[in-house]
């Protein structure tokens, strides 16, 4: 994984991809402007979890964002990026599936799907009633859906609701399958809440659809099972892998890198999050607009 540089969070890997996939020809993107902080809140039996928070000057509305499984908030620069050069104050948790959480030996298996769902109780305290939009990619986007109203198999030890209400829209990136163990498609199709679904034709996942080359479909379970008519949108990107060619989640992943694919994903979500995190009448008439069936950006709604 590539080092950060001389400012904190910012890596060499998400200059690189930000700046070429924003088109950006300074050596720093616009967001670079604003760094992110860290800091701690307690979840449930006082556990402490880090939050990266990037706090732009005058924010226009709240992102909680989730990583991927081992993954953590500074693999996302890339993504988070143009949000928050959009206005937006996203603040991410670093999960205990983390490779760089110094407990996650102590939560095997699904004892890490509990834990996700306290962070995210845990940080909406922070937040008080506040509304955001909630963000994920692969495991966070599962969490992402969750919060936003659909029902995952629920962990042991965990009981009452699995959201908070206050989510106002999802955007999952690249989220599981239906796993009869974490979630079914009838526990997808309880989502309450508008949502983007992306996955990409290179989206397959070692050990579980790479030996399909269709097998990048069941990314699209949670748009599949969702309800029409509920403003769902669902988005296939042409040669897009599961990591964007190593520009999120894991820099060290095979690419090449999927620049383009980036700058798509970026640009639909910006319109998405105009349209159903701001109520801005123009981004959703641009979002619709953008609905087509034909591949490199093939946009899905129901």
């Amino acid at each position: 994984m590539d080092g950060g540089l001389s400012r904190p969070g910012l890596s060499r890997r998400a200059l690189i991809g930000s700046a070429a996939a924003l088109g950006a020809g300074a050596a720093l993107p616009a967001w670079a402007a604003t760094a992110p902080c860290v800091f701690d809140i307690e979840a449930a039996g006082g556990r402490k979890v880090s939050i990266t928070q990037w706090r732009p000057a005058h924010p226009v509305g709240t992102i909680l964002f989730s990583h991927g499984a081992g993954s953590s908030p500074r693999f996302y620069e890339a993504m988070i990026g143009p949000m928050v050069a959009a206005g937006w104050h996203v603040l991410a948790p670093l999960h205990v599936d983390s490779r760089e959480h110094p407990d996650t030996a102590k939560f095997a298996g699904l004892a890490s799907w509990r834990a996700r769902l306290e962070d995210f109780a845990a940080l909406s305290a922070h937040i008080g009633h506040r509304p955001y939009v909630a963000v994920g990619h692969s495991y966070g986007g599962l969490t992402a859906l969750v919060l936003g109203g659909s029902q995952s198999v629920a962990p042991a030890g965990w009981g009452g609701p699995q959201s908070d209400g206050k989510a106002k829209a999802v955007i999952a990136f690249s989220p599981p399958a239906a796993i009869p163990v974490l979630i079914t498609r009838e526990g997808y199709g309880k989502l309450s809440v508008p949502a983007l679904v992306q996955t990409g034709t290179l989206d397959l996942v070692p050990g579980m659809t790479a030996t399909d080359p269709d097998g990048w479909k069941v990314h699209l379970d949670a748009y599949e099972a969702a309800a029409p008519g509920g403003h769902r949108y669902g988005l296939v990107l042409s040669d897009v892998s599961h990591y964007f060619g190593g520009l999120i989640c894991d820099y060290a992943q095979k690419g090449p890198p999927a620049v383009q694919g980036l700058k798509d994903a970026n640009r639909i979500a910006g319109l998405f999050l105009g349209a159903y995190g701001r109520g801005d009448a123009k981004a959703l008439a641009a979002l619709d607009r953008a609905v087509s069936p034909d591949l490199p950006v093939r946009l899905m709604k129901k």
